[in-house]
């Protein structure tokens, strides 16, 4: 790894980390406030009269604990489609933006191995990854021990963003492999297209019926918060990791045999 390149670049995120994390945090504190039975009766009847709207978002549990709350109104849609859509934003702006700007070809003019940078280029990913995840964790936890102190189960909720993280890391690779292999719309929209059409039948899946079909195409049904939140589930969050290995070491191999025309 090139630590000055790393470290500029993590400066390079924090725009886009702020952003995120703002929206972020609005969405965490609103939900975690919202855990009263006046507000839980509003969103009963709110699912009665929309049944199959709630259902496509996943917000779809029974809501009795905190956390099983936290996760049916946070777990089904936002912390699935933000997250996904910074991983999209900054693993296109790590590779194929520098090389469309023409900036890549200076680099790997450089005294560094393309090996090193592009490995670079992929932590700052996963570190920031790792970073935005983290700060919901905590402002969670410290949310909710505010507004409802001892309420949380702390474990589940580890083990629930535990899972969380390794669909995002997976979604992450694989946006940044596509970033490795080329540049320009096919590539963009293929980066962008792939994990929204992935999203996209997720929400159809959860409507049940013969949509439930569309579960078997995408990753995010490998991201289980129900069996999570009991401590189970970790054999597809850890097939989640095991794709996210692969899919990043296609990306390095890809980037360090692709034709640059330098």
């Amino acid at each position: 790894m090139n630590k000055t390149l790393f470290w500029r670049e993590m400066r390079g995120s924090l725009g886009l980390l702020v952003i995120f994390g703002g929206v972020l945090t609005l969405y965490i504190l609103m939900i975690a406030g919202m855990y009263d039975k006046e507000t839980q009766q509003a969103l009963g009847q709110f699912y009665d009269m929309m049944p199959q709207l709630m259902a496509a978002v996943g917000m779809t549990g029974e809501g009795g604990t905190l956390l099983s709350f936290l996760s049916t109104y946070l777990y089904g849609m936002l912390l699935l489609a933000f997250p996904m859509v910074y991983a999209i934003l900054r693993a296109r702006g790590l590779v194929a933006r520098y090389v469309e700007k023409g900036s890549m070809y200076a680099l790997c003019a450089a005294p560094v191995s393309r090996l090193s940078l592009a490995g670079t280029q992929l932590a700052v990913l996963f570190s920031t990854q790792l970073g935005l995840l983290l700060y919901c964790t905590a402002l969670e936890i410290v949310s909710c021990q505010v507004l409802f102190p001892g309420e949380l189960d702390i474990k589940g909720l580890l083990c629930l963003n535990g899972g969380l993280l390794c669909l995002h890391l997976c979604l992450g690779a694989f946006c940044f492999l596509v970033s490795c292999l080329g540049e320009g719309s096919r590539y963009t929209a293929l980066m962008a297209g792939v994990p929204t059409l992935m999203l996209v039948m997720q929400m159809l899946a959860n409507l049940g019926g013969k949509l439930e079909k569309f579960r078997y195409l995408t990753l995010f049904s490998l991201f289980q918060p129900e069996k999570l939140m009991a401590g189970e589930g970790m054999l597809p969050a850890g097939m989640l990791l095991l794709l996210a290995v692969l899919f990043s070491a296609l990306a390095l191999w890809g980037f360090c045999h692709r034709d640059l025309y330098i």
